[in-house]
């Protein structure tokens, strides 16, 4: 079995190779037979008619004449029980006599892939015959344009001579521009040379002056900050230097006093720094209140005797917040409170009583020491432990006394500690 040399499928003979091909005869010939078969040139056609019979004409072509074997062939050619090694090796030696004759391969060719080849051989064919013809006619033109030399060449030798002579002076002149350029080149190329060392040294002087200048601008930069905070921290401190003038101004026309002890009224109540002094049996008032009240009562009188350098007779005020009291100089330093804490010993003590008579006789040596100054009048007059207002006298002491009456006289001797504040003030203004 022989296969195609490009696809690789089984092959099988074309009946009208036995007619091209004597040779296939004298194979055929000299094959063995069988006595019960085959018998002189009959049997021989038999056998050769068997062998064929299986085998499917394919078209003539370029003397290549196959195409594939079938399974109807294969199953014709093991029919043919004994003969069939004799036939399959009469058939290869007729492919040998074909492919030696016929290509220079060494195996044979299918219907298919020789159509496909002789496709390909025929385009290889059109472009060579392409070639050709442009190859002859490139020969041709070549051909003429020597021709048309061989003609424009026919002077005179004179003239040659007179073009040669004039060509060498041409050849001269030429040489002498030359030696005036390679000179004039050679001079460029110094001045270029010059010209690239003075442009390196302009190139390094141009890097430093621009680091200089970026130095310069970036320390420009940080003054321009520094000038800029200085200015913003200048007029901060000018609007503080302001502030701090009219606050001065203002302190100057302020009363210390004023401002730090605000006495005032409330009602029926006289109030110093916010705090009542008094007690009425409809709005009662807690004893640590008055205490604090107290405290800041006090606190203004002491503070008002040292202003005017006074030294009270008789009594020493001592300003301890809501348990201030006033000490007795005469009796051994007793200490008389200006705090109480209410309740059923309040109604037999008479301490805080004694304390508050002892705190309006220190409040009337202070009207006096200022009277030194100038006649002051103070809105309501003090005798002892009453204060007198429009004709009517009011005790200071709570005991035997009634709340209402208390009150009204706790709120007048306010009102003269606030006016003999403004006294005091006025006279150190």
């Amino acid at each position: 079995m022989h296969f195609c040399a490009s696809c690789r499928e089984p092959l099988k003979l074309d009946q009208t190779l036995v007619e091209r091909y004597p040779e296939w005869q004298t194979l055929n010939a000299g094959a063995p037979r069988k006595s019960k078969l085959i018998s002189g040139k009959n049997t021989a056609q038999r056998q050769t008619s068997s062998v064929t019979s299986s085998i499917q004409l394919l078209q003539q072509s370029a003397g290549s004449d196959y195409s594939q074997i079938s399974s109807p062939a294969l199953a014709t050619t093991s029919g043919l029980g004994g003969n069939l090694g004799h036939a399959t090796s009469m058939i290869g030696n007729l492919f040998d006599i074909i492919c030696s004759d016929v290509a220079a391969i060494d195996h044979p060719m299918c219907q298919e892939c020789t159509d496909k080849l002789l496709d390909c051989m025929d385009q290889q064919l059109h472009q060579l015959e392409e070639d050709c013809k442009e190859y002859k006619n490139l020969s041709d033109r070549l051909d003429g344009q020597k021709e048309r030399q061989g003609t424009s060449t026919g002077t005179s030798a004179s003239d040659q001579h007179l073009d040669l002579n004039s060509l060498k002076a041409e050849v001269l002149k030429l040489q002498g521009e030359e030696a005036g350029l390679q000179a004039e080149l050679a001079r460029l190329e110094s001045e270029e040379t010059e010209l690239e060392k003075k442009l390196t040294e302009e190139g390094e002087e141009l890097k430093k002056v621009s680091e200089d200048e970026e130095r310069l601008w970036k320390t420009y930069r940080d003054l321009s900050r520094q000038v800029q905070e200085l200015s913003v921290e200048d007029q901060s401190v000018h609007n503080q230097l302001r502030y701090a003038n009219a606050q001065l101004e203002k302190l100057k026309t302020a009363n210390v006093f004023n401002l730090t002890f605000h006495i005032w009224h409330s009602g029926h109540f006289g109030t110093i720094n916010g705090f009542r002094l008094g007690r009425l049996p409809n709005e009662v008032v807690e004893w640590s209140e008055i205490n604090a009240a107290w405290g800041q009562t006090v606190l203004l009188l002491y503070s008002l005797g040292r202003k005017i350098s006074l030294k009270f007779k008789r009594y020493e005020l001592i300003p301890f917040g809501s348990h201030s009291y006033v000490r007795c100089l005469e009796d051994n330093n007793k200490e008389l409170p200006l705090f109480c804490s209410g309740g059923y010993k309040f109604i037999w003590d008479t301490k805080f009583d004694s304390g508050m008579v002892a705190f309006l006789d220190c409040l009337q040596q202070f009207k006096e020491e200022i009277d030194k100054f100038g006649e002051i009048r103070l809105p309501y007059r003090m005798l002892k432990d009453k204060i007198e207002d429009n004709g009517s006298d009011y005790s200071v002491k709570i005991q035997f006394n009634s709340e209402e009456r208390w009150t009204k006289a706790m709120k007048c001797m306010l009102t003269n500690l606030k006016w003999a504040l403004a006294c005091v003030s006025s006279l150190h203004s």
